[in-house]
């Protein structure tokens, strides 16, 4: 009986102590014109994911959006190399992290941890216009 509220007691500290998960949907809608450039190329699952963040001289912790409004900007870690630009001139980069990691989220669902190409919509000029994104290998 002992031991039953003992494993009772632990499963519920465990499950308190847990961090919610990231968003993990994926909506194929967030991204358009997506090309899997190197199939043949697998990167570091864990490095793709540090350089995420890394955009915008880093979006990581309490930081949302992209901030500076900059034209083009890049994240990396490892081998994983993210570069994004906008895609209609005279327009900067405002995308939040949510967005970001949407469009991310979408493209790797066609092309894995492979290198790719792809438009994430919306994310430029209060969201009226587009960012190009490529992950590429360093």
């Amino acid at each position: 009986m002992l031991l039953h509220i003992f494993s009772s007691v632990l499963f519920i500290a465990q499950a308190i102590a847990l961090p919610q998960p990231a968003n993990t949907s994926v909506n194929p809608n967030a991204i358009t014109n997506t090309t899997c450039t190197a199939p043949g190329v697998t990167l570091n699952s864990h490095n793709i994911n540090v350089a995420i963040l890394g955009i915008c001289g880093g979006i990581a912790g309490k930081i949302e959006q992209c901030q500076g409004a900059p034209t083009t900007t890049s994240g990396a870690s490892g081998d994983a190399r993210f570069n994004l630009q906008v895609e209609t001139p005279g327009t900067t980069i405002i995308v939040t992290k949510g967005r970001w990691e949407g469009c991310v989220r979408a493209a790797r669902a066609v092309c894995g941890d492979s290198p790719f190409s792809s438009t994430c919509i919306g994310g430029a000029n209060d969201n009226k216009d587009n960012v190009l994104f490529q992950l590429v290998k360093q």
